[in-house]
């Protein structure tokens, strides 16, 4: 498997998809990464050169932020949310979706599992 910033990226896929098992690159960069390089994007992983690898993990690094650094900026972005007591880092603090979702049905993946609650008893007169 060759590796391209620090990701062993998949030896049987075309160069073009295998890239985007990078952290921070996805099709369309992928796709702009290998047109400036030259390189085809139809080659398998496995059949570039090491001067290609070479060169492509030194491109990367240089021009774009991947990896363990981008999700170390995406962390910081959000604890200064946080910090600064905005609706954003108060919306991730608890927990609910950021961008204007509703939350009355729908949101399972930010509020988690149901939660049931009993319903008020109906007094009989």
């Amino acid at each position: 498997m060759p590796r391209i910033a620090g990701v062993d990226i998949p030896a049987n896929k075309r160069i073009v998809v295998a890239l985007t098992y990078v952290y921070g690159i996805g099709k369309s960069l992928s796709q702009k990464i290998l047109k400036a390089l030259g390189i085809d994007e139809n080659i398998r992983a496995k059949d570039l050169h090491e001067d290609q690898l070479s060169a492509l993990g030194s491109y990367i690094e240089k021009n774009y932020t991947i990896e363990g650094s981008l999700r170390r900026q995406e962390t910081q972005n959000i604890a200064l949310l946080r910090s600064i007591g905005c609706y954003r880092g108060y919306r991730h603090k608890v927990g609910l979706p950021a961008r204007g979702q509703r939350t009355r049905t729908n949101a399972r993946t930010r509020k988690g599992r149901k939660k049931t609650v009993a319903g008020k008893k109906i007094e009989r007169a």
